[in-house]
């Protein structure tokens, strides 16, 4: 299993466009996207992301981290 890292934000908002999430609205530096089926909204900072807020954002789609880095590299 690859090691999860730190990614461009970017990268990270095509995976959710990807997932069926759609971009919502921006506050300050921070993006929303939302997703039928989910409890609470996506937030992105506009800023290259730690692990740590990945790893909260794919809890909150339903996404084990095999599967995104698996979509990742494909």
């Amino acid at each position: 299993m690859s090691r999860l890292g730190a990614i461009h934000w970017r990268k990270f908002e095509k995976f959710l466009i990807s997932q069926g999430c759609q971009f919502i609205r921006e506050e300050g530096d921070h993006r929303v996207y939302w997703k039928d089926g989910l409890r609470r909204p996506i937030i992105v900072p506009r800023d290259t992301l730690p692990p740590f807020i990945v790893l909260n954002n794919l809890r909150t789609l339903g996404v084990s981290r095999d599967e995104y880095l698996k979509e990742l590299e494909g």
